[in-house]
């Protein structure tokens, strides 16, 4: 019992980590785990990020998305938006490649991390045996008594060398359970992290694949929207060409046709003296209200060939800084399409545009407010519904039909919205 009292002490009393013991095992599972958990939160934070971006992504295409299929899209607003979500795309594209190398890391360290805990369980395994063996040695040498051995005839200095011999292996056996009791540490540490890699990797391949579904629909999503962009492109381009050819018709003579755009835009300014004439009359019987309280609408659903603003066609007048400017929007619909009042309001003018010279167009100008107008050019030379010049309409009345009158290039409507004397842009009344 004196001989087994020390081996009993160290297996009962030894430090979980003792110095100097094949420390660095302990330490690098701890260190394992640590890293685990940063890295678990680092992926946390990347897999919420590029949800956020995955969100905004499909967001901004349902938008685009719906703008093409909405009424009189703006192709050049489309076309900046496609592009954004293209770039868009390419983020979440490397986010999500970022993701599925963190995953095949993981599996990596899983790997290796169960490799590493196999062994630890057939190193900790054959330490538990040999201290199993080690002790029913000592139990079997036990059995035999110092005193026995002295009486049996053994010097005083063999009894101590005997004694020696036990103390000796007393203190290997304590070094040994202190290996393997920092040996279980290791082990339960090696083995949770292996678990909690598993549940990791599980969880964040199914985030993965969750990822890659909303990537795959986001990337359908923008091919249809760029198909139905190229369709409208396509579409648009053929009107236009249709104009150019007809514009190319009327004006073989370049100096015919610029003295016709001057004698036009002068003919222009006195028509909008007219009607400002007409509409200060009605005012003052007080058909036209002072201010207009709401927003104006579509007038026909359309391809929108031309919008406002600077353009590169030779029929439009100068206007500032453009050689050529269109003052209102180009809508083509088949011919004959409804065209309907933007906004409730009374009709000022309904006639000819004698400001078009010998081949005027039929037109149609509401006052919405004393300072707010709306124009619709080329139409069909008719009165529909009976209107007339004094009528009121409601917004969505049926004022005329898209025609060719004029100096058109093509079936379509010029809608104009003008504001305090001036030809604006009807996009910022919608």
């Amino acid at each position: 019992m004196l001989l087994l009292f020390p081996l009993v002490v160290g297996l009962l009393g030894a430090p979980a980590s003792p110095p100097g013991v094949r420390g660095d095992e302990l330490s690098d599972a701890r260190a394992r785990a640590a890293q685990l958990k940063k890295d678990v939160a680092a992926q946390k934070a990347q897999v919420a990020k590029l949800s956020s971006l995955q969100d905004d992504l499909a967001a901004g295409i349902r938008q685009t998305a719906s703008e093409l299929k909405g009424i009189n899209a703006d192709l050049t607003a489309v076309r900046a938006k496609v592009t954004v979500m293209e770039t868009k795309i390419d983020a979440v594209k490397a986010d999500y490649a970022g993701l599925v190398s963190q995953l095949k890391d993981l599996d990596a360290q899983l790997e290796v991390l169960q490799t590493r805990e196999t062994a630890k369980k057939a190193e900790l395994a054959e330490r538990k045996a040999m201290l199993s063996e080690r002790l029913r040695s000592a139990y079997d040498t036990d059995r035999t008594s110092m005193l026995e051995t002295f009486l049996s005839g053994g010097t005083f200095t063999d009894l101590l060398a005997e004694m020696s011999y036990f103390i000796d292996v007393g203190e290997q056996d304590k070094a040994l359970a202190s290996q393997i009791a920092q040996d279980q540490e290791t082990l339960a540490l090696l083995h949770q992290t292996t678990l909690d890699t598993r549940s990791r990797t599980d969880d964040l391949r199914l985030e993965t694949a969750a990822q890659k579904r909303a990537l795959d629909k986001s990337l359908a999503s923008l091919n249809e929207a760029k198909a139905a962009l190229k369709k409208l492109e396509k579409r648009t381009a053929a009107a236009l060409a249709q104009q150019k050819r007809a514009y190319r018709t009327l004006a073989r003579n370049k100096a015919a046709a610029r003295a016709a755009l001057v004698k036009a835009n002068a003919a222009q300014k006195k028509l909008q003296s007219q009607i400002a004439e007409l509409i200060r009359k009605q005012s003052q019987s007080g058909n036209i209200p002072s201010a207009y309280n709401g927003t104006l609408s579509w007038p026909m659903v359309g391809d929108v060939t031309q919008n406002y603003g600077c353009t590169g066609f030779s029929w439009e007048p100068p206007l500032g800084g453009c050689a050529h400017f269109h003052k209102g929007i180009d809508i083509v619909a088949p011919y004959g399409t409804a065209v309907k009042s933007s906004g409730s309001g009374t009709v000022v003018y309904i006639g000819w545009n004698y400001a078009d010279g010998s081949d005027p167009a039929w037109i149609v100008v509401i006052a919405h407010s004393q300072g707010l107008q709306t124009w619709y050019a080329h139409l069909q030379p008719r009165y529909p519904g009976g209107i007339h010049t004094g009528s009121h309409v409601d917004r969505g009345q049926v004022i005329g039909f898209e025609g060719n009158t004029g100096h058109s290039t093509g079936a379509h409507l010029h809608w104009a919205v003008m504001f305090n004397g001036q030809f604006v842009n009807p996009r910022l009344f919608l």
